[in-house]
């Protein structure tokens, strides 16, 4: 998914300011940064130097975490993918009598 198909499916408004990452369980996070960590790691050998290269090097980190998304979901059963939001809505605040 992209980040505005992500805010959409987890009902965060794609205009607002809330940042994905706070409404993310443990588990689209890990997946989200072993992806990220697997396409730095690949850059930093490979030193990519245009934007197809480096388009390439994304989607081949991107496909790490893919397989290994899909393997744990395999394995439990179930998506990791959740429309949980892991920080909890917010209170409204009270304003303060003077």
């Amino acid at each position: 998914m992209t980040p505005g198909e992500y805010k959409s499916y987890k009902n965060i408004p794609t205009k607002s300011k809330a940042n994905l990452r706070d409404n993310m369980t443990d588990l689209e996070l890990i997946f989200t940064m072993l992806g990220e960590r697997v396409t730095t790691e690949i850059s930093q050998k490979e030193k990519p130097k245009e934007i197809p290269s480096n388009a390439k090097v994304a989607k081949r980190g991107g496909s790490v975490a893919g397989k290994a998304r899909e393997a744990t979901e395999k394995e439990l059963g179930r998506s990791i993918i959740s429309k949980d939001n892991y920080l909890p809505k917010q209170a409204k605040k009270e304003r303060l009598k003077n």
